[in-house]
């Protein structure tokens, strides 16, 4: 869950082109001889009740919070490290920036020289993976973002469709067979969209596939040699050339009062995006909605790692606040009252986690539900420039669903632009 904007970076390290942030600097000390330390995250991670008991278990510690949406976040953390100030003593990056960020790690506290190395097994080996390089570790793991489908039981009934998650599951085991229930939806209910867009449809496809713009071997551009990419992109343009999708941009306010009014039937959803969808539904949708199993295999979108940059005056006592954070314990707690699925197999695995049910949802029996996905989750490969990449292909799919271009003249382009933004 991300209450302010979780959504693709259009730019990070690129610092030419950012304007100077001025922010305080990390790591000062606060009145009465405290340490404050500050934490930096892209949106709410959950942390303010922890953030509070930490106070209170360590009497020498001040904590404070810096919030701020994606695509600022990380462009002030840019500016801050080529600046070489004014970071916070602990940052937050998304796994889609992990690459770029191990392409600068000399500008962060490798934290296996305070012991973190030795953690590695508190998380899933993939996820432990994501935040090394080279024996360095750059961060520690918080959230994942296994998938599943989330779904209007409503618009379901009233296009003569089953309601029951299993059912609903049993009719779309694949994307082609999502795409074919798409159509049937369609005929029984022309005037509703069967998802919110062809980009989230595109992104949960593409998270399923090993890579994607680029190869693991090498980091080249593949682009327009990757089936998935194609195969994904061809899928989610038809939907939207057809209009059966609601050209609604996930997070946008656009998105929201999609979700409030009832345009759309379904979205790919990560354990995070639940409370995004509440909160933009708002009471009147309680019941409406459900969540099933998401089409193929499991993919990842969406988590993060607590990073501590070297500019921290504190880096101990900034390590040892994220060694908390992320431990299983407090990961339980984040999930049990803000939804964010823990990427630590311990803790997703727990019986009170996967007993959680989420009443807005129906019932859903989501602890469940995300714990089989992480449990089947393999990751994908990004690359150093998918940040760069990725939003070529989002806007591409943008000018199917605007009625601007066809899906082939479409690909044709992404694949254009793709290739010119890495230069």
């Amino acid at each position: 869950m991300r209450k302010l904007t979780r959504r693709p970076a259009v730019a990070v390290l690129t610092t030419a082109l950012l304007l100077l942030v001025t922010a305080c600097s990390g790591g000062s000390a606060a009145e009465g001889g405290k340490i404050k330390l500050t934490v930096a995250t892209f949106g709410e991670f959950g942390y303010a009740p922890l953030f509070a008991q930490y106070e209170k278990d360590h009497p020498n510690i001040e904590i404070q919070s810096r919030v701020t949406d994606f695509d600022t976040h990380f462009k002030t953390l840019a500016t801050q490290l080529a600046a070489g100030h004014g970071a916070a003593d602990i940052v937050a990056i998304e796994e889609q920036q992990i690459p770029k960020y191990l392409g600068v790690k000399d500008k962060f506290v490798n934290l296996a020289d305070y012991g973190a190395d030795q953690l590695q097994n508190q998380w899933a080996a993939w996820k432990w993976a994501q935040g090394t390089k080279d024996g360095d570790v750059l961060g520690l793991g918080t959230d994942m973002g296994s998938l599943a489908m989330c779904y209007r039981r409503d618009l379901f009934q009233q296009a003569g469709l089953p309601t029951d998650r299993k059912a609903v599951a049993a009719l779309m085991p694949t994307w082609d067979a999502y795409a074919r229930l798409s159509q049937r939806f369609t005929d029984k209910l022309p005037k509703v969209k069967f998802a919110d867009s062809a980009g989230t449809v595109y992104t949960a496809m593409l998270n399923q596939s090993p890579e994607n713009y680029f190869s693991s071997r090498d980091d080249s551009y593949i682009a327009d040699k990757n089936p998935a990419v194609r195969n994904a992109f061809m899928l989610a343009g038809t939907l939207a050339q057809k209009g059966q999708t609601a050209g609604a941009t996930t997070y946008t306010q656009a998105w929201n009062v999609a979700i409030k009014q009832g345009t759309f039937a379904t979205i790919a959803c990560p354990a995070w995006m639940l409370t995004q969808i509440k909160e933009a539904g708002g009471d009147g949708n309680t019941g409406k909605w459900d969540v099933t199993t998401v089409p193929g295999a499991s993919g990842n979108q969406g988590g993060s790692f607590l990073s501590i940059p070297k500019q921290s005056e504190h880096p101990k006592e900034a390590y040892d606040l994220t060694k908390w954070l992320t431990a299983p314990e407090q990961e339980k707690k984040i999930f049990l009252s803000d939804g964010i699925l823990p990427s630590e197999p311990n803790v997703y695995k727990d019986p009170q986690v996967v007993a959680h049910t989420e009443p807005y949802f129906s019932g859903a029996p989501i602890g469940q539900i995300y714990a089989t996905s992480a449990d089947t989750l393999r990751p994908n490969y990004r690359g150093l420039h998918d940040a760069d990449v990725r939003p070529e292909f989002g806007r591409a799919l943008g000018r199917i669903e605007d009625g601007s271009e066809k899906v082939d003249a479409a690909w044709t382009d992404a694949v254009k632009l793709g290739r010119e933004a890495i230069k």
